[in-house]
């Protein structure tokens, strides 16, 4: 889970008034600078502006937005509790490095609230003021996200510099470096280029607190995960079982004659026909098992290996892919393609999909318990959640 800051790029508008302090006139911007006018008219506006250095107004006005926020410095995690009271009900933990929103300060407590949890930490493990700027860069993950319908991607921090490729409005890069009016950023797949910074909003991200009741719900899933390899374990020594047992009434048949060949397939038909509900469930919880693998391995766009790297689409067509079940390569045309089925009749090894601006654009692998795992993002990986961690938009079935 994660915390989302909005910060406005200082480095980029302080390096604009250095970069215009030592040039008369200016070429034609790669962006526009409607944002600095912004920030420079309230500089001027400003009354007590004449003793006020341009830099120091920037600073104070921008760093604004982390004078609220907390970062947890500790061990391992400090617990969030609903009094501020040691011996009041811990309602949620804040791991170390994970970020909250400060209330209000009550004594040497602060209320805050962060993810689902609103509570109260000891003052002594959070670490606030002046030292969260520093803090905030080291453990947060600045995300920017493309504000205009096409934006190049150049090379290096110049416009001269040669155009890598297109990036349509809304996606997302991980910044990496923030360069006068240029950032380096980092795309899914992995490769890395310049982009204008007036072009993109800019967000930070920290880790967040867990309710008790999250936490309740993780070990539930890690206890699933657990009863999902036994069974799908089990379901393998069957399998070999009942191949051994194959071959050797089949060795046995070459022996006897037409007639009890034919008797022996129709009593073969029969006890298979009895037995595909089972033969179904056990396929949905060999997907399920299999998929749970690759836990925490890595996402790559464009990818499809589930232990080098693999995107959404690329996960759930290789994991079906090892059973046999051939899907489409994109998540709008698996949701097109197989069985639609409701939320409440879904099952195991179903697939879900989500939207954003009313397009398909994100798959994931149900796994029960309410439960799902996918390829989620560069920064998570393959990960387990919630299957309504963002609303559902279709559930599809390739399975009986």
């Amino acid at each position: 889970m994660t915390r989302t800051t909005r910060k406005i790029a200082l480095g980029c508008m302080v390096g604009t008034l250095a970069f215009a302090g030592q040039m008369n006139t200016a070429k034609a911007a790669e962006r526009p600078v409607a944002g600095i006018d912004v920030v420079l008219s309230a500089f001027y506006e400003n009354e007590d502006s004449t003793n006020l250095n341009v830099r120091d107004f920037l600073k104070t006005d921008l760093l604004s937005e982390f004078t609220d926020l907390g970062i947890a410095q500790v061990s391992n995690y400090v617990n969030v509790r609903e009094k501020a009271s040691e011996g009041s009900k811990i309602v949620g933990k804040l791991y170390n490095n994970a970020a909250a929103t400060i209330l209000e300060e009550k004594g040497d407590w602060y209320q805050v609230t962060s993810g689902t949890v609103t509570g109260y930490i000891k003052a002594d493990y959070l670490t606030t003021g002046d030292k969260v700027e520093e803090l905030a860069d080291q453990v947060g993950t600045k995300i920017a996200t493309v504000n205009t319908t096409t934006l190049k991607v150049r090379e290096k921090a110049s416009l001269e510099s040669r155009v890598l490729t297109l990036v349509p409005v809304g996606e997302e890069m991980t910044v990496n470096k923030e360069k006068k009016e240029w950032l380096k950023v980092t795309f899914t797949d992995g490769s890395t280029g310049y982009v204008a910074a007036d072009y993109v909003d800019i967000r930070t991200e920290f880790d967040e607190a867990i309710s008790i009741e999250e936490e309740k719900a993780q070990q539930a899933a890690e206890k699933a995960r657990k009863a999902a390899e036994e069974a799908a374990r089990k379901a393998k020594e069957q399998e070999r079982n009942r191949i051994h047992s194959y071959s050797t009434s089949n060795s046995s048949s070459d022996k006897t004659s037409s007639s009890s060949s034919s008797a022996s397939g129709s009593s073969s038909n029969s006890s298979s026909n009895r037995s595909s509900s089972g033969q179904s469930s056990s396929l949905r919880s060999n997907i399920v098992s299999y998929a749970l693998r690759f836990e925490g391995n890595p996402y790559v766009w464009g990818g499809t290996s589930l232990t080098g790297g693999t995107d959404c689409s690329g996960f759930t067509q290789s994991v079906y892919e090892q059973f046999g079940i051939y899907i489409p390569r994109d998540s709008r045309s698996q949701a097109g393609s197989g069985r639609q089925v409701s939320l409440s009749s879904m099952k195991p090894g179903d697939l879900i999909f989500y939207s954003r601006n009313g397009r398909i654009n994100h798959v994931v692998l149900y796994i029960g318990n309410g439960k799902v795992i996918g390829a989620s993002s560069r920064r998570e990986g393959i990960t387990i959640k919630n299957y309504n961690y963002r609303t559902p938009v279709k559930v599809v079935s390739y399975l009986q």
